[in-house]
């Protein structure tokens, strides 16, 4: 695992959650970029735009594989920050909504990692519509089941909102808290 890797240690990861189209990875760039770090981008974007059909639940563990390599392998070049457009907690609470349960090889991997600080992505920004977005009108419902499941991960998080300027700007505070 990349937690027991020793070029790691000391790298702080921080991640954004939310509903879809929150802005995350409009954020998780601008933030890489202030930092000069790198940033992780949400696997399951690439993964699905490859498929030459819909997705399916079985290829959930595949994303949820490519995000944590990925992960892992971008932690390598991290400046003392990771900044990541997602984690396994998109994974497990789309999977347990759409259908009905998350795999325990997701489950596992899940609890088993780490992050020093969640940004939970607000919904007051537009919806865009997107071939990969599906739910425009469960924004809330959603936003309402990453903070529940972070508060049950006792997840150090911070709510993250306004337009874009806004955004970023409390979460630099938010990072700026963790770092110092």
């Amino acid at each position: 695992m990349e937690e027991n890797n020793p070029s790691t240690t000391g790298i702080k990861k921080v991640v954004l959650v939310g509903p879809e189209c929150t802005g995350k990875s409009t954020l998780a760039s601008l933030l890489a970029k202030y930092y000069n770090t790198v940033w992780v981008p949400e696997y399951a974007r690439h993964y699905i735009d490859r498929l030459d059909r819909p997705y399916e639940e079985k290829d959930l563990p595949l994303i949820a594989k490519g995000q944590i390599e990925q992960e892992d392998s971008l932690a390598q070049q991290a400046n003392k920050l990771l900044i990541c457009d997602t984690d396994l907690t998109v994974i497990k609470v789309w999977g347990e909504y759409k259908y009905g349960a998350c795999y325990d090889e997701i489950l596992e991997e899940y609890h088993k990692r780490t992050y020093d600080l969640h940004l939970l992505m607000g919904i007051d920004i537009p919806w865009h519509d997107d071939p990969q977005r599906e739910n425009p009108e469960l924004r809330q419902f959603f936003y309402d089941l990453f903070k529940t499941e972070l508060i049950q991960l006792n997840a150090n998080f911070v709510e993250i909102s306004g337009d874009h300027y806004e955004r970023q700007k409390l979460a630099v505070a938010a990072i700026d808290q963790l770092i110092i």
